[in-house]
This record gives structure tokens, C-alpha cells and sequence, in this order.
């Protein structure tokens, strides 16, 4: 369990990340970056910065590339504002579970067609009725 202090200086890492990718750095590459988590170790001297993007796995590496370029930018705005003895070093990972949570919610939509039945056959041998005193009130 992340003691209070490690789960607080994440959160401030997550911030210091996620706006500072958003108002100062100026790199393409980075442009449509969403922090998801950061995991602070419990010496603070290193965090796993979690992250998003769309797209595919080529623009995943390519944002991953400028996240890295930018490391040692965005550890110094982390160092402005958490105050502790170590600045953590960041690193870098893509977050796996949106792509997962995804996948898993195809599989489950593809098993929910095969499995439900088609409202096609139903309707077939069944012919519209129109009942004329409702059309009269509604006029």
C-alpha cells in the first residue's frame, strides 16, 4: 500500500505532467497526450508516468519519444512544485489498460450479435395494424 505522502506527490506529478504538456511544451509529438496515472516509488526518487494517446502504435512511439525528449523539461516543473529532498526521475510508459478495456469491450460486443436473436425473422410475418380512433384524438 502507497503510504500518503508517495500517493500525494503523485497526484502533483500527475498535474505538473498533464498541464505542462498542455500550455509549454510546443513538440507535435505530444500534442494529444493524456496523463492517466503516475505510480511514485516509495523512496520518491523515481515515478512511472502513465499515458495515452490516439491513434495507433506508431504514434504511440512517437509520442513516446517526445515525452522522453521533454523528461528532464517536465522534471524540473515537478521540482518547482513538489517540495522533497529527491526529484523523481520520470519515466515513461504507455498505459496498456484503455487498450485493453477496449479490446474487451469488442469481444464482448461481437459475443452480445451472435448470441442475441434478429429482430428481422420476428417481424416478418407480422403486419402493421393502424388503429383509426387513436389518428382521430391525435388530430
Amino acid at each position: 500500500m502507497a503510504s500518503r505522502r508517495t500517493l500525494k506527490a503523485a497526484e502533483a506529478i500527475r498535474e505538473v505532467v498533464a498541464t505542462s504538456i498542455l500550455t509549454d511544451l510546443k513538440d507535435p509529438r505530444v500534442e494529444s497526450v493524456t496523463i492517466t496515472k503516475v505510480e511514485v516509488a516509495a523512496d520518491m526518487r523515481t515515478a512511472k508516468v502513465y499515458f495515452m494517446t490516439r491513434g495507433n502504435e506508431a504514434r504511440e512511439r512517437t509520442a513516446l519519444k517526445g515525452l522522453q525528449s521533454a523528461a528532464g523539461f517536465l522534471q524540473q516543473k515537478c521540482a518547482k512544485r513538489i517540495d522533497t529532498r529527491y526529484t523523481p526521475t520520470l519515466q515513461f510508459l504507455v498505459d496498456e489498460g484503455v487498450k485493453n478495456l477496449i479490446a474487451i469491450t469488442q469481444i464482448l460486443a461481437d459475443e452480445h450479435a451472435k448470441d442475441a436473436p434478429s429482430d428481422v425473422d420476428d417481424k416478418e410475418g407480422e403486419e402493421e395494424t393502424v388503429d383509426d380512433d387513436n389518428l382521430d384524438s391525435a388530430s
